[in-house]
C-alpha cells in the first residue's frame, strides 16, 4: 500500500523540479530581454483642460514624447496632479516639463524652485510662460524666464522663418543658420531678453519671415522677437511654441507642433542636454500633413491601408489617414504604403493610390516650382482632378502647369 504513495510522491517531485527549471529559465531569459535603464527622467505637468489649441497641443505632446523617448533612452512620465511637483517627486526625474501652464500654490513653486537651485532640468512650452502680472511669482517669470508680463501675440497660428542666434549651444549643433518652425501662435513680452546677460537667446523670428500673423490687427511687421532661448544661471530652456492651428467651430486639429524636423531636433538636443546628455542627433524624417488645393489635405481613402486605396484630397483632420513621411529616398509614406502612381504610368490622368513601398520610380516624388510635387519617372506633377477641392477628389499624375491644384506643401 506504501509502494504506489512513493511513486506519486516521486512524480510529484520530478514535476516541481521540471516547475523550478522552467522558472530558472524564464527568470535567465528575462535578463537578456530586459530594457536598458533611461539615460535620464522626464516629468511633464499639464491642465489640458483651457482653449483647443492648447489641449491639441498636450494630446500631441503626450503621444510624441513617449515614441522620442523610446527612440533617443529616456523616459517620460506625464500628469495632470500638479501636487506631484514637490520635493520627494521631483528627486526621481532630471527634467521637468510645462506643457500649458506653471505650478500656482506656494509649496509647488518653492518646491520647484528648489529644484532649479539644485541644478534640475527644465523645458517650457508656450502658454507655460504667459501670465498677466509678472508679480504673481516674480522669480520664475522675471529671474528664471525672464520675460516679464505676457504683451502680445499673432494671429492666427503660423509657420515662420527662426534664425539660429546661438550655434554653439548644444540644443542648436548641427542646425543651418535658419530654420522653418512648426505653425503657432507667437508670445511677445515685457523684457528685451536681448538686456538680459543672464539669458541666451537660440533662435529669434528671422527678418525675412514678417509680417509674423494672419489678421492684420494682430500680426508682426518687423521687430526682433526670441522664440527660444536659456538662462545660463540654469539648467533650462523655453520655446515659444505649442499652440495647434484649431477649427475652433469642429475642434478639428489643423497643424501639428511636430511636423517640423529641424525644430523636432532642437527640441530633442535641447532635452538631452538638460539630462545630462551630449552631441547632435539624426532626427527622423519630417512627418505630417501634406496640405493642398482649396486648404484640403491628402488623405488615404477610408483610412485603408490595402494596395490599390485610393489617394484623395479631404478636410485637414490629424488622422493617420493624413500623416505622411518624407522619406529620404522620395518616397510619401503612410499606414505603411507609399504613395504609388497605378502601374507605374505616365499619362496625363494616371491615378494615384496606396501601394506596398517598392523602391520603383511609381512611388518617388520630388519638389517642383510653385509648389508642385513631381514624378521624374513620368515628368508629370501631384495634380487634384478637376480641378476641385472637393471631399474625395481624387490625385493623379498631369503635365506640370504650376497651377494652385497642383500646389503642394509638405512637413518640415
Amino acid at each position: 500500500m506504501f509502494r504506489p504513495c512513493t511513486r506519486g510522491w516521486a512524480r510529484t517531485l520530478t514535476r516541481l523540479f521540471a516547475l523550478f527549471a522552467v522558472l530558472l529559465g524564464l527568470q535567465a531569459g528575462s535578463v537578456h530581454t530586459a530594457q536598458a535603464a533611461p539615460a535620464f527622467k522626464v516629468i511633464a505637468f499639464y491642465d489640458g483642460t483651457y482653449d483647443a489649441a492648447h489641449i491639441s497641443f498636450v494630446h500631441e505632446a503626450n503621444s510624441w514624447f513617449p515614441q522620442a523617448a523610446a527612440q533617443y533612452g529616456f523616459s517620460y512620465t506625464s500628469t495632470n496632479d500638479w501636487n506631484q511637483l514637490n520635493t520627494a517627486n521631483l528627486a526621481n526625474y532630471q527634467v521637468v516639463m510645462f506643457l500649458d501652464n506653471y505650478p500656482h500654490t506656494a509649496a509647488q513653486q518653492s518646491a520647484f524652485q528648489t529644484y532649479m537651485n539644485n541644478g534640475g532640468g527644465f523645458l517650457g512650452f508656450h502658454v507655460s510662460a504667459f501670465n498677466t502680472d509678472s508679480g504673481d511669482w516674480p522669480w520664475y517669470h522675471n529671474t528664471l524666464l525672464g520675460t516679464g508680463t505676457f504683451q502680445t501675440n499673432t494671429w492666427g497660428p503660423t509657420s515662420e522663418t527662426l534664425r539660429i542666434d546661438d550655434p554653439a549651444h548644444p540644443a542648436t549643433a548641427g542646425l543651418p543658420a535658419t530654420i522653418t518652425s512648426s505653425v503657432s501662435e507667437w508670445y511677445s513680452w515685457q523684457y528685451d531678453l536681448r538686456q538680459n546677460p543672464a539669458i541666451d537667446i537660440l533662435a529669434s523670428m528671422n527678418p525675412s519671415t514678417f509680417p509674423v500673423g494672419t489678421d492684420p490687427n494682430q500680426s508682426w511687421y518687423g521687430g526682433y522677437y526670441p522664440i527660444v532661448w536659456s538662462n545660463r544661471n540654469y539648467k533650462m530652456i523655453y520655446a515659444n511654441f505649442g499652440h495647434n492651428a484649431v477649427d475652433y467651430s469642429t475642434n478639428t486639429t489643423l497643424s501639428s507642433t511636430f511636423a517640423s524636423a529641424q525644430q523636432n531636433q532642437l527640441l530633442i538636443q535641447g532635452l538631452r542636454w538638460l539630462g545630462g546628455q551630449s552631441g547632435p542627433i539624426t532626427p527622423p524624417p519630417p512627418t505630417g500633413p501634406i496640405h493642398g488645393y482649396g486648404g484640403k489635405c491628402v488623405d488615404v481613402a477610408g483610412a485603408n491601408s490595402a494596395n490599390g486605396t485610393a489617394v484623395q484630397l479631404y478636410d485637414c483632420n490629424g488622422t493617420p489617414a493624413q500623416k505622411w513621411t518624407v522619406a529620404g529616398d522620395g518616397s510619401l509614406r503612410a499606414l505603411g504604403k507609399c504613395m504609388d502612381v497605378t502601374s507605374g504610368g505616365t499619362a496625363n490622368g494616371t491615378k494615384v493610390q496606396l501601394y506596398d513601398c517598392n523602391g520603383t520610380g511609381a512611388q518617388k516624388w520630388l519638389p517642383g516650382t510653385a509648389g508642385a510635387l513631381v514624378n521624374p519617372q513620368s515628368g508629370k506633377c501631384l495634380d487634384a482632378t478637376g480641378p476641385s477641392s472637393a471631399n474625395g477628389t481624387r490625385l493623379q499624375i498631369w503635365s506640370c502647369t504650376g497651377a494652385a491644384n497642383q500646389s503642394w506643401t509638405l512637413p518640415s
